[in-house]
């Protein structure tokens, strides 16, 4: 800067106003009253009562009171309005100083119904003894309990369900049915479906065994070992309405199963009431029973696919038992399945081959199908057990009953 020349910098402002110049207000701004802090061992100060008014016409200075408008002495400061501290409370008894307002939370206030209290203790305490040792060890084998208690529950009620019942070894009747032999629903109106509902089976309820074949049960030279029944298959079968070859067969299986599978004690009577509604003992169709014990023809039921209330199977025979290379069908006087025949199939006569249009063969099949599994057939549930396995219709295993009583009713007359 040259001397002499005027200065257009301005002076930096001083970074606190001097102790000298007082603080002016700003206008239109009232400062805050700022309560003083006080010791707490220090008892507070006794308040000072308000000072006696002097007359009304006499101020200060015995004259005038100054007024509200009245100027500010010369170098003081006004004054500006106290206000009442805004958070300052009330405090019981009128004092300004003293206890504090005791606050209740709200959710103590509410008091909650005796039931809702109980189950609240009960979840707290389970919630401080979950925490504890003994808590940590038995609660997971709790939960592990109720796990496995759940999972058998959930399987005793799918398993049963999902878990099918063996096949049985014949199918509907209605599969059977053709000229002269008649299907259990043109008979009696009852829909024949597997695993359909029919009347109620006797609770308890046994078939009478008949009149006990005696004979032979090893090959003769004469021909087929049920020959040797011939007596017995005549008298007995004319008591009952049987032809003595079929009688002959029953009867043989009777024997053979009394020696090869003596707890089962499986009667003739059983299998005779099976001959009879499966094929009305090898004559279904139009069919007749040889003296060698083979219908002819060949009793071979519907193809079982899946329409008329009949089961669908698909051929696994290649048509060598039933001629069907498409669909299984039921063959021969005891209508089994091609896959049943298979497993059981047995060869009663001695001629070297288990035949299924063979009644001795298939008669004795029949027996060792109903007497597997450890069945007692003198047991009414094993009884009801084994012909619903054969043939799971209440109506198929109600007409088998009725026929095995009447026949052994018959034969001791």
């Amino acid at each position: 800067m040259v001397s002499g020349e005027d200065s257009t910098v301005r002076p930096l402002r001083a970074a606190a106003p001097p102790e000298d110049v007082s603080a002016v207000p700003r206008r239109g701004w009232i400062p805050r009253p700022r309560r003083p802090r006080r010791d707490p061992s220090t008892p507070p100060a006794a308040e000072t009562p308000p000072a006696a008014e002097t007359d009304a016409g006499a101020g200060p200075a015995g004259g005038q009171p100054p007024t509200a408008d009245a100027p500010p002495e010369p170098g003081k400061t006004p004054e500006p309005d106290a206000k009442p501290e805004p958070d300052a409370k009330p405090e019981p008894g009128g004092g300004a100083a003293g206890g504090r307002r005791r606050r209740i939370p709200f959710a103590h206030a509410v008091r909650l119904p005796p039931p809702r209290q109980a189950v609240g203790a009960a979840t707290r305490a389970t919630r401080a003894w979950s925490r504890r040792p003994s808590g940590r060890l038995t609660l997971p084998a709790l939960f592990l309990f109720a796990l496995v208690a759940a999972t058998a529950a959930v399987g005793a009620v799918v398993v049963p369900s999902a878990v099918r019942a063996p096949r049985p070894v014949a199918v509907d009747d209605a599969a059977t049915a053709g000229p002269g032999f008649p299907s259990v629903t043109a008979t009696t109106g009852v829909p024949v479906l597997p695993g359909g509902s029919g009347p109620a089976l006797p609770p308890g309820g046994f078939p009478t065994g008949g009149v006990a074949p005696t004979g032979p049960v090893a090959p003769t030279a004469a021909g087929r070992p049920a020959d040797g029944l011939a007596d017995w298959a005549r008298v007995t079968g004319g008591k009952v309405g049987i032809s003595p070859i079929a009688m002959q067969a029953y009867g043989y299986a009777e024997l053979v199963l009394a020696q090869t599978n003596r707890s089962c004690q499986l009667s003739w009577t059983t299998l005779a009431a099976i001959g009879y509604v499966e094929s009305r003992h090898g004559q279904a169709n139009g069919a007749t029973l040889g003296p060698d014990g083979r219908a002819v023809p060949e009793i071979i039921g519907d193809p079982l696919d899946g329409k008329g209330g009949r089961s669908l199977i698909r051929d696994t025979d290649g048509g060598l038992f039933d001629r069907d290379t498409v669909y299984d069908r039921a063959i021969g006087p005891m209508q089994f399945i091609p896959t049943t025949w298979q497993q059981v199939g047995a060869d009663a006569d001695n001629d070297g081959r288990k035949d299924p249009h063979d009644l001795d063969d298939t008669a004795l099949a029949a027996g060792n199908y109903l007497c597997q599994g450890g069945r007692n057939m003198t047991i009414p549930g094993d009884w009801w057990g084994a012909i619903l396995s054969y043939n799971d219709v209440r109506r198929y295993a109600q007409d088998v009953f009725d026929k095995a009583h009447e026949y052994g009713r018959a034969s001791r007359t």
